[in-house]
């Protein structure tokens, strides 16, 4: 049975939009997923099942969780091989100074037109660097999050397509605790 990873959009930042993972988890095997497992508090969410439809699933979650927590929350879904091929996509890999806590990868919904690509890639966001690859776009801030030169709202409206964050450090480990969950089947 294959492993699914769900990233939940926007929830548990700040007041709004609180979920506990065990009752994340709960709702989840409700849905009939098997072996769920959360890693840290930002909506990440490990599981199995037969269901192959991904969009499908995908709207599953986000009517469960609206029903259940009173909001909606985008859930965006990769198999352990595409968030595999995400890492191996990484194009700052092959530079020693890059700090992984300084590297974000956002998942997008679906990838971007090329026309919305190109004009991302054309936006001046220096010092940060901007990488897109599929429907994974890559930043590198050098000086830290807190104050980018572009916000990422600006980027999703240009991209026509909306995303999720993770940083590097949370990418790695939620593949690795996949790959573990691949291992035991």
């Amino acid at each position: 049975m294959p492993v699914l990873v769900s990233m939940l959009r926007g929830v548990n930042l700040g007041p709004h939009h609180r979920i506990k993972m065990d009752d994340l988890r709960a709702l989840y095997a409700s849905l009939g997923f098997q072996d769920v497992r959360t890693y840290v508090q930002s909506g990440n969410i490990l599981f199995r099942t037969d269901g192959r439809d991904l969009t499908n699933l995908g709207t599953r979650i986000e009517d469960a969780i609206e029903r259940k927590f009173g909001f909606r929350a985008e859930v965006l879904l990769r198999t352990a091989a595409e968030l595999r091929k995400a890492i191996a996509a990484n194009p700052f890999a092959a530079r020693s100074n890059i700090v992984p806590s300084k590297l974000l990868v956002t998942f997008l919904a679906r990838e971007p037109d090329p026309e919305a690509r190109e004009k991302v890639l054309q936006m001046r966001i220096d010092p940060e660097e901007l990488r897109i690859d599929g429907r994974e776009v890559y930043i590198y801030f050098p000086n830290g999050m807190a104050r980018p030169k572009v916000a990422w709202p600006q980027i999703a409206k240009a991209l026509k397509t909306e995303g999720t964050a993770r940083n590097w450090n949370t990418v790695q480990k939620v593949l690795e605790l996949a790959e573990s969950m691949e291992a035991s089947a």
